[in-house]
């Protein structure tokens, strides 16, 4: 299952570490994102809980950068 859902960054550098931390965080098959658009595309592991491991993404995003924002639905 793929979802999309709109961030909040300032650099590309930022996007960036956003991108890898999600990569890197259980549940997460695989994650990109656009920083012309100020989007995350997250796709999830099979099984996978969405809003919980989006949650644990949010959390993980936060030690990068305290300004860096995903906007869950």
């Amino acid at each position: 299952m793929k979802k999309t859902y709109k961030i909040e960054v300032d650099c590309a550098n930022c996007a960036a570490e956003m991108e890898n931390v999600a990569r890197n965080t259980p549940g997460v098959k695989s994650a990109s994102v656009n920083f012309m658009g100020l989007k995350m595309t997250v796709e999830f592991e099979e099984g996978a809980d969405a809003a919980t491991v989006m949650e644990e993404v949010c959390k993980a995003v936060k030690k990068v950068d305290d300004e860096c924002e995903i906007y869950l639905p």
